[in-house]
């Protein structure tokens, strides 16, 4: 497999459990090399997080090699050639060097092989088929390298045998561009993606969820959104997706947040919102958050005023309220910076009275105490704050 020349001497190639690993692995004569995007981060000068390994070792030699160097090995996915070596608490993906024999979409049927530019060869993008050996050497049988330096996102290939053997790699391609490419996209990889994008439906909705939010995450994914657009593949994947603006507007903003950007690619009614969150199988508390976003359930004007805005922060909560914020100002643009602000600053007081202060004043326990707590709570928030308990508690034979 060919050398580039070019070695890594980056200290996460010894570091963590890592060197360790590797020892092992080459135990009984075994070749193993760091692969993928720990190889393609370094060259990239970005920083190296998860670190994958592949191997010429059958998968049940890569358990016995790592039990003998008094590592654990978890069989995540064995039948596919995966084990997790774990070294000094830190995960490391170990897999067999394989070849594709049977794909349907989603998932393959494998065989091992001892061949490193066939392992290559199953990859989908040549920045992601580099390989590095212990020492730091990089092997590059795709030409990788070339892509990688001139920030273009290249299928292995025929780019519609790659979709075919697994249709995430649709998205993939933008999100890989979003992070990683400039200036035009691949034609034949777009066009390819562009001809396949009904495939996308045969994925199971996490997939989809993880890659899009990956995406939507990258520094400016405006363009690439376009021109995912253009091809069928957003609408495919996201139909409550509109018009980009008010996402390129909170790039513009410096916002990056994932479930923000989502929201602000939608018409914001709360039953979109609502099924979308379901649809993508959001967390409980993501849910709430992106239901929260919706149009209409608090109206924040450019010009609200500072004692407006800490009521609507005290109400909503300090996230909720920066959320419509900057949703607002993305949709309008007119700027709220100081709105944003505001609920980064300030902390709301405490209400100063319990429902125990009013049987103290003879009132009987019941819905009224409910009732009158909700009314001085909302005198008292319209009056800035300010008024004290005592002063609260004066007002009760006033009200009805």
């Amino acid at each position: 497999m060919r050398k580039t020349g070019t070695v890594i001497t980056q200290s996460w190639l010894t570091a963590d459990g890592a060197a360790e690993v590797m020892a092992a692995l080459a135990a009984q004569g075994g070749t193993a090399r760091f692969v993928g995007g720990c190889v393609r981060d370094a060259l990239a000068g970005r920083a190296v997080r998860d670190v994958d390994i592949a191997t010429d070792q059958r998968p049940e030699t890569v358990v016995a090699l790592l039990k003998a160097a008094n590592l654990k090995a978890i069989p995540t996915g064995i039948e596919h050639g995966t084990v997790t070596a774990v070294a000094h608490g830190r995960p490391f993906e170990v897999t067999t060097l394989r070849v594709d024999v049977e794909t349907d979409g989603r998932r393959a049927l494998v065989a091992f092989t001892d061949d490193w530019a066939e392992d290559a060869q199953r990859r989908d993008f040549t920045m992601n088929a580099l390989y590095c050996d212990p020492d730091g050497t990089v092997y590059d049988p795709v030409e990788g390298v070339d892509d990688l330096e001139a920030r273009h996102v290249r299928f292995i290939g025929d780019p519609y045998r790659r979709i075919e053997e697994d249709a995430l790699r649709i998205l993939r391609f933008f999100r890989f561009h979003a992070w990683y490419g400039e200036g035009a996209m691949n034609a034949q990889g777009l066009i390819a993606c562009r001809d396949r994008h009904g495939d996308l439906d045969r994925l199971s909705v996490e997939r989809v969820r993880a890659e899009m939010l990956r995406l939507l995450e990258a520094p400016s994914p405006v363009s690439t959104l376009r021109i995912m657009a253009e091809a069928g593949v957003l609408r495919q994947v996201l139909p409550e997706s509109g018009a980009l603006r008010c996402l390129e507007r909170l790039v513009d903003m410096g916002e990056g947040d994932a479930l923000l950007r989502l929201a602000s690619l939608t018409s914001r009614r709360a039953d979109v919102l609502t099924g979308l969150a379901g649809r993508w199988k959001l967390s409980t508390r993501e849910k709430v958050r992106l239901r929260c976003m919706a149009a209409g359930e608090a109206d924040v004007p450019a010009d609200l005023s500072d004692n407006e805005a800490r009521a609507q922060v005290y109400w909503l909560g300090p996230d909720r309220f920066r959320d419509l914020v900057l949703l607002a100002w993305a949709a309008d643009g007119e700027d709220r910076r100081h709105l944003a602000a505001l609920a980064e600053r300030w902390s709301a007081p405490r209400f100063p009275l319990k429902g125990a202060d009013l049987l103290g004043q003879g009132i009987p326990a019941g819905e009224r105490v409910g009732a009158l707590l909700r009314t001085l709570e909302r005198q008292w928030v319209e009056e800035g704050f300010e008024p004290s308990g005592a002063e609260l508690l004066a007002r009760i034979q006033d009200i009805d």
